[in-house]
Formats: C-alpha cells, sequence, structure tokens
C-alpha cells in the first residue's frame, strides 16, 4: 500500500474514530427504538406481557386508515403545517429583508424578533389558551368592548373550526423569530456586488428583490421549508393545552395528540406505533424529495 493510500486510510480511520459515539448514541436511541416501534406496529401489544402480544399483520394500519378520527387529525396536521409553514416563511422573510437594512436599533429588533423562540411552548400555549378564553380572555375584550365587532363572547376553544385560530397564529407567532434569523443569515451571504451591478442598471428595489435575492435565497428557503414543515407534522404541545388533545368531540386532534390518546390513555400500543410508523415515512419521503432541490445550483 502506498504512502498516500496509507495516510489516507488513518485520515478516515480518525474521523470514524470521533463519529463513533454519535453513531452508538444514535443507534441506541433513535434507529433502534424506531425498528422496535415498527415492530410493535405489527402486533396487538400487551404492555404488561409483551411476550403474550397478538401478531396481527397490517390490521393496525387498515384500522388508521378506515378510523374517521386519524383521517381528520390527517387533514388537521396538513392544514396546520400549510398555514403555519407559509405564514412562518412569509413574515420571517419579510422581517428578515428589514433588519437587513441599516436602521437603529436593528440588533434590538433582532433579539425581540427571537424571543417567542426560546421562550416555553407550555408557558406560550398557556398564554393563548387565556387570551381566546370564551370567557374573560383578552382577545373578547378587544373584540366586544374595545373595538364594537362582535355584541357577545366568541367560544373560540369551543368550537372545532375556530379553535384552530389561536393554535395557527401560535405556531406563526413562535416560529416567525427563527425563520427571520435563517433567512437574514441567508441575504448577509448574498455578494453587495450583485445589487450595486444591478442598481447602475437602473433595477429597483423589487427588481432586484425577486432577480438577485430570492433566487439567491432558495436554498436556504427549501432547507426552512423541509425543516419547518417537519416540525409542523410533528406539533403536539400546542394542541394538547389549547383544545385538551381534541376537543371539542375529537374534532381538533392533530396525530401526534390522537396517537397520544390511543397509546398512552387507551394503551393501544400497536395502534399508535403503527401511526407514528405512518408518519416517519411520510416525513422521510417527503424530506428526500425537498433536499433533492438542494442539490440544484442557485441561478441569478
Amino acid at each position: 500500500m502506498s504512502k498516500l493510500h496509507t495516510k489516507s486510510f488513518k485520515e478516515s480511520a480518525t474521523a470514524y474514530l470521533f463519529l463513533l459515539p454519535g453513531f452508538i448514541l444514535f443507534a441506541l436511541f433513535i434507529f433502534g427504538p424506531l425498528l422496535y416501534s415498527l415492530r410493535i406496529s405489527f402486533f396487538d401489544w400487551n404492555v404488561i406481557r409483551p411476550e403474550r402480544s397478538e401478531w396481527i399483520g397490517w390490521e393496525n394500519y387498515v384500522r388508521a386508515f378506515t378510523d374517521p378520527i386519524f383521517r381528520s387529525a390527517i387533514v388537521n396536521t396538513i392544514a396546520y403545517t400549510v398555514i403555519t409553514v407559509t405564514g412562518q416563511m412569509t413574515f420571517g422573510t419579510l422581517i428578515a429583508v428589514l433588519l437587513n437594512q441599516d436602521i437603529r436599533g436593528r440588533t434590538f429588533f433582532r433579539v425581540a424578533y427571537y424571543l417567542p423562540v426560546i421562550t416555553s411552548w407550555v408557558i406560550v400555549s398557556l398564554l393563548f389558551e387565556y387570551m381566546f378564553s370564551g370567557q374573560g380572555g383578552l382577545v373578547n375584550y378587544l373584540l366586544r368592548d374595545i373595538l364594537h365587532i362582535t355584541s357577545e363572547n366568541i367560544r373560540w376553544l369551543a368550537d372545532p373550526i375556530l379553535a384552530f385560530v389561536p393554535i395557527d397564529l401560535l405556531g406563526i407567532w413562535k416560529g416567525v423569530g427563527w425563520t427571520a434569523i435563517i433567512v437574514l443569515a441567508g441575504l448577509q451571504a448574498i455578494p453587495e456586488q450583485l445589487y450595486e451591478a444591478a442598481e447602475v442598471d437602473g433595477a429597483g428595489n423589487m427588481a432586484r428583490f425577486f432577480k438577485i435575492t430570492l433566487p439567491l435565497l432558495r436554498p436556504t428557503l427549501v432547507f426552512l421549508l423541509v425543516v419547518l414543515t417537519i416540525g409542523g407534522m410533528n406539533s403536539y404541545v400546542s394542541n394538547l393545552l389549547l383544545t385538551d388533545g381534541g376537543n371539542p368531540l375529537d374534532k381538533t386532534h392533530f396525530i401526534l395528540t390522537y396517537m397520544y390518546e390511543r397509546t398512552f390513555k387507551n394503551l393501544e400500543f400497536g395502534f399508535g406505533a403503527a401511526i407514528s410508523s405512518m408518519l416517519t415515512v411520510f416525513i422521510f419521503i417527503y424530506s428526500t424529495l425537498q433536499i433533492k432541490l438542494l442539490q440544484k445550483p442557485a441561478e441569478v
């Protein structure tokens, strides 16, 4: 073996040696439990005596697709994801463009917009629950007593449609700051010379935004689309606290809240594992397709 190959082998072995602890932790705490959950999904799982669990094949998966509550949870989750991801990316991009300007107090505004990101989901969920309370909430007070838009309190969280207003608003508000920071990093990586050349050619602000900024931000926006979509599909805490996990009448379930209810309240571990496995496969396929877009070079 040549000296060059020997050196290359030693460098690779050293790199893999440093990666080995991470691989071990991944196998023990992520990949291993994932495979075990997949196995459970094919059983009528007996959590007390696992050895007595009955093999039922694809029955849990068939049951999931024929369950009207699960189908409703899928629709609710997809709708929430589409609304919140669109809102976060739209407002986050606009805020990032503004924060990228040379304005007074720019650092303060960057910190202020990021504060909701580092605030606990439990705290902000309870805050929104108070704001949208059907009895004495702040939103009803503003609509009824200040703006006089309504004559009586709106029961936001008691209506299966209106309940998603605070849930969606919370999802957007909570993630806008993080989105803005990521987009801001992408904006600052764009060479200033491109804008100067476009300005010399007579391009206005809108033309420069659509012809230079957006095309060069495409990898950043695709990354955000993938990450935010995964986050939206895995939304759980806000829905659980605001609707008590599906109220009223199991109409506001998300996939994870329904999985939690069937698994830990009804002790249907096989059915819950089937739901978890389907969600995992969907997110994996979606992420793979979106990441393919990252491999295309940005063009101006």
